[in-house]
């Protein structure tokens, strides 16, 4: 089907930001408000939009004055009988779309197709209302629609065929990537990113983080262009609860239970950036700028680490080679000790080659390379700790494998020195436990390859000192990282958040509901993910991917955090990932 004219609903930030797209892509467009003076709104919201566009070099002035030449605004249903399809982008409430579908379906012509930009409602309800059931679907694009690639099409059990080829067609042709999903609820992004955002908010209802580092921990992490946090801000509490409120009525379970503190914002007017506050506050209403509050999570003395000069490391493998390297090239003295001589040679090799990688890109020179090398001593006796001041362990995670490290390194280790391991799952305290000094027991939880990444999760047990937290999290600034302070609970931050996301995601494909190609590509372009929850699986390896969500359902016992069978099928046939050659994708 040929489309040529191109009708919207609704101009305020989604509409207008969806009548820019079809007319920088060459469609006639007329958009329709409930009075003159939003209508001149939405031509002014669409010129500025346009004109930031030629600011930045993505258009020029002829393309700019085409743009604006193509687009038009109505207070009246009728002005849109000439339109080939008519996407509403009206507020989220079901009752006023319904109206406004059953005012459009006799004025349009038989061919025209009627679309909901709706991200939660049931787009079937809309249908039921017009005579035309079949030529009505979902099109959801995403804030900012100039911006975003991402289109979901949401077919319902009576959508045509033919009408969902000609729908993709057009999204196509507006410079988007379309996915197919069915008519549930939140569709795909949503339904994966809420539930996400919703435990973030219960992370911090609980006291368990601060704000700063939740936020922090994704970003630096998982590579998200913002922290959760800072998302619902940004899309508003109020969108939030309505969303999450309509997705729990559909499915009934606890993840999409709204968290009691977005009741409370939204009731006290707290809507995120658009009112000034939310769980930031900012500079004025509708500002991105954060008020300084002088308050950025954990204060520690400058000399809370002062007095550590020498650091060991358990371990040989990747991450045990990364902290070495990373605490060496901020001057410290640095002991490894591995299980044999060929991987204390292995391990100060593998040190050698990164360091040198880092001269080729300009990092650091010859001389600064050859001072850090020579910082670092590669031993295989654990007598060699008996001089240091901490003594990071970093191998494999198996409790009764470092039980049993922890009891000897609290016989070696100097009276004053920390014990720190970089576990990503199992409980600290039952490492200090193993121990005569609890209180000098903290987790120090480094990403792969922790060189690279900025993040270390400070973990602290209910036995561990405030100075034993301070010299950690001093520390690991020291080394030039980004430190986040969490207790001692399953996943800690980072992956108490990730790995639910993850699982979920596997549902989702487990039940058929869309593709694992879509799915990740709904979640990279629709949210900004770096990668999808599949491809990023697949890295990560599924083996580990299901140790750290049983351990999350061990210690929470809550069906959503349940391993989905489809994961557990995999790892038992031996498809880990890119390690084997084959995942969730084959490579």
């Amino acid at each position: 089907m040929a489309i040529e004219t191109v009708g919207v609903l609704g101009c305020g930030t989604m509409g207008s930001g969806i009548s820019e797209v079809c007319a920088r892509h060459g469609y006639r467009v007329i958009f329709r408000e409930i009075d003159d003076d939003q209508v001149a709104a939405g031509l002014a919201r669409i010129t500025q939009s346009v004109d930031r566009a030629v600011e930045r070099g993505k258009i020029d002035a002829a393309e700019r004055e085409a743009t604006l030449s193509r687009i038009s605004g109505t207070t009246t249903f009728a002005d849109l009988k000439e339109c080939d399809i008519v996407i509403e982008a009206i507020p989220e409430h079901l009752e006023l779309k319904q109206e406004a579908f059953q005012a459009l379906d006799p004025l349009l012509p038989e061919h025209a197709m009627i679309a909901t930009n709706t991200s939660s409602l049931p787009v079937i309800e809309m249908a039921v209302k017009t005579t035309r059931p079949s030529r009505v679907l979902g099109v959801h694009f995403f804030n900012p629609a100039p911006v975003m690639g991402l289109v979901e099409l949401v077919k319902t059990v009576v959508t045509d065929e033919a009408v969902l080829n000609d729908a993709r067609a057009f999204v196509e042709s507006v410079g988007k990537s379309p996915v197919i999903c069915q008519d549930r609820a939140g569709f795909i992004a949503n339904l994966l990113l809420f539930p996400y955002l919703n435990n973030a908010v219960r992370m911090l209802e609980s006291g368990f983080a601060s704000r700063e580092d939740i936020d922090a921990g994704m970003v630096m992490e998982c590579g998200h262009p913002m922290g959760p946090l800072a998302l619902l801000d940004l899309i508003g509490l109020d969108s939030t609860y309505e969303i999450l409120d309509a997705m729990y009525r559909q499915f009934r379970e606890t993840m999409y239970a709204p968290s009691p503190l977005i009741k409370q914002l939204v009731t006290a007017g707290f809507l995120g950036r658009k009112s000034g506050r939310g769980f930031y506050e900012y500079e004025e209403a509708g500002s991105s700028r954060v008020k300084e509050t002088g308050s950025h999570g954990r204060h520690v003395p400058d000399t809370a680490a002062s007095h550590i000069r020498k650091v060991g490391v358990l371990g040989s493998g990747t991450m045990a080679n990364g902290i070495a390297e990373v605490a060496a090239k901020s001057g410290y003295s640095v002991v490894l000790r591995a299980r044999s001589k060929q991987r204390v040679s292995e391990s100060l090799a593998a040190i050698e080659k990164s360091l040198a990688k880092a001269v080729q890109r300009g990092k650091m020179t010859e001389d600064q390379m050859k001072a850090t090398t020579a910082l670092v001593d590669g031993t295989t006796e654990l007598d060699a700790f008996s001089d240091c001041d901490i003594v990071i362990e970093a191998i494999a995670e198996e409790l009764e494998i470092k039980l049993d490290y922890f009891r000897q390194l609290d016989t070696i280790a100097p009276g004053h020195a920390i014990l720190a391991s970089t576990t990503s799952s199992l409980p600290v305290i039952s490492l200090a436990a193993a121990t005569e000094r609890p209180e000098q027991v903290a987790g120090m939880h480094f990403f792969n390859p922790a060189p690279v990444m900025k993040l270390v999760e400070v973990v602290k047990t209910v036995r561990t000192s405030e100075e034993t937290a301070d010299a950690v999290f001093a520390l690991a600034g020291k080394l030039g990282k980004h430190p986040v302070v969490c207790p001692d609970r399953a996943g800690f931050i980072v992956n108490a958040l990730l790995f639910p996301y993850i699982n979920d995601s596997t549902r989702m494909l487990e039940s058929g509901y869309a593709t694992a190609e879509d799915i990740d590509t709904a979640m990279k372009l629709g949210c900004g993910h770096p990668m999808g929850p599949f491809a990023l699986a697949d890295i990560v390896g599924l083996d580990v991917t299901l140790q750290i969500i049983q351990t999350l359902y061990q210690e929470f016992r809550d069906p959503y955090y349940a391993p989905a069978p489809m994961l557990e099928h995999l790892v038992t046939a031996g498809f880990l990932g890119r390690k084997t050659k084959r995942g969730f994708y084959t490579y």
